[in-house]
């Protein structure tokens, strides 16, 4: 097993996947969409950071967070949120909470997965190819043809800003985006 050291910068800006267990698909109802919503701003309540892009997907997300000046502790949000929402899903959907003798013995309830891909974005150029690797991501999964066309995403928040132009990295423009394969 590989020794995975995470990386703890005060303040830091973190892009971070985080998976289904078993990559079941349950973020395609609109019921579990708006319980991580929940999760989310409860978190962003009890323990403080700015979300800076974030795409959702059926079974993962994708997000960049920044943490306040001398706060390193991503973790104890990413259990709050991971923790919060299991406990009202599976209120709602009993076939989730099913789960094996490892998982039973770790107290986990068959929702995620049990860690969390955690980067740290280290400067400009590092930041633009995360977050351009998170808006493309539905596109990359096959969900839609075009980026503007998946609604789960930062990506029209942007476009409205005008940090993205209409038609951003239409593969039929020519303009696609070429971004290594390796967090997925």
């Amino acid at each position: 097993m590989p020794n995975y050291h995470r990386h703890f910068q005060p303040g830091g800006t973190f892009f971070f996947t985080v998976v289904t267990y078993k990559r079941h698909p349950i973020f395609n109802t609109s019921s579990a969409r708006q319980l991580l919503g929940e999760a989310f701003r409860t978190a962003m309540e009890r323990y403080p950071f700015s979300m800076v892009a974030v795409c959702l997907l059926p079974d993962h997300l994708h997000c960049i967070w920044t943490l306040p000046e001398n706060d390193i502790n991503y973790s104890i949000r990413w259990g709050f949120i991971k923790s919060f929402f299991t406990h009202r899903y599976n209120d709602r959907d009993t076939s989730s909470s099913k789960t094996d003798r490892s998982r039973e013995k770790r107290r986990e309830k068959g929702v995620w997965q049990r860690r969390f891909w955690e980067h740290f974005i280290r400067d400009e150029l590092d930041l633009e190819v995360h977050f351009d690797y998170i808006h493309y991501n539905p596109v990359k999964h096959g969900y839609v043809q075009y980026v503007d066309e998946w609604e789960w995403s930062s990506f029209h928040r942007y476009l409205e800003l005008g940090w993205y132009s209409k038609g951003w990295n239409d593969q039929s423009k020519g303009e696609k985006l070429i971004i290594s394969d390796i967090w997925d």
